[in-house]
């Protein structure tokens, strides 16, 4: 398994994040929440997208709702 890629939240765009998500590698975004900075593992099987954050894990299941989730929780920069 490829080494995750680690990015500070805003530091990459969407797709960015989608293309290194569809090459196999988990994307580890350090986020502010719940007052604090978490780390954020968003990841894809080949079928789903997961959001793994400290309180839940939730699912996508397609690009488009993957999409939408990393840019109104502010994971990717606005395009």
């Amino acid at each position: 398994m490829p080494e995750p890629l680690r990015v500070e939240s805003g530091e990459l765009t969407a797709d960015e994040i989608l293309d290194a998500l569809r090459e196999g590698r988990r994307v580890v975004v350090r986020a502010e929440l719940l007052g604090g900075v978490h780390e954020v593992t968003l990841r894809h099987d080949g079928t789903v997208f997961y959001c793994d954050t400290p309180t839940t894990l939730h699912k996508h299941e397609d690009e488009d709702g993957m999409r939408a989730c990393v840019l109104k929780m502010g994971y990717a920069k606005a395009e």
